[in-house]
């Protein structure tokens, strides 16, 4: 099965830093197959036994503590699942939407209804958010910090934990997955 891993939090600022070879030997290392990696935002693509997306984060969050000392959150989607969140983003339907400024959060669980509400509070046009899933879909036609959610820590808004990846990063997971079965 192949998986898409998303760490949270590695190589921002002098802390937490991490080679994307080191990252891919670490996946290696713990059975993952055909691994390969996307940016230096901590993307990888790989191939994995029948495992829960859970499961297989769990697995390299536990290896990334022995191999770097130091956590890092990871969220992962199956192959399909990311096929699904490219496939059914609701602002692709959105008239005079530019993709360019399209934006995904990879939650680790389903927010709580309330926790949409509070989301959907901040939100301000022209933003746009809409919700499917695990995940969050965001249009910011004036870019991340220039957004109405920019000084809100989503974490907390939310109560769970989540990653952003732009619009064009997604997609090419998608297609790296997709080549990777």
């Amino acid at each position: 099965m192949v998986y898409i891993a998303l760490l949270r939090g590695i190589n921002i600022g002098p802390h937490k830093r991490m080679k994307m070879e080191k990252l891919r030997a670490c996946c290696e290392s713990i059975g993952f197959k055909n691994v390969q990696t996307y940016i230096q935002s901590g993307n990888v693509v790989c191939q994995a036994g029948k495992l829960s997306g859970e499961a297989a984060a769990k697995k390299i969050e536990t290896q990334i503590v022995e191999e770097f000392g130091f956590s890092a959150d990871v969220i992962a989607r199956t192959g399909d699942e990311m096929k699904q969140i490219v496939t059914g983003n609701p602002l692709l339907k959105e008239p005079g939407v530019d993709i360019s400024k399209l934006h995904v959060v990879f939650l680790s669980e389903v927010p709580s209804a309330e926790a949409i509400k509070k989301l959907e509070a901040i939100v301000k046009a022209p933003d746009k958010v809409r919700h499917k899933g695990k995940e969050i879909y965001f249009y910011f036609p004036n870019g991340v910090s220039g957004s109405s959610i920019w000084k809100h820590n989503l974490d907390r808004v939310m109560g769970i934990s989540g990653t952003m990846r732009n619009w064009k990063t997604v997609n090419t997971l998608n297609e790296m997955a997709g080549k990777c079965e």
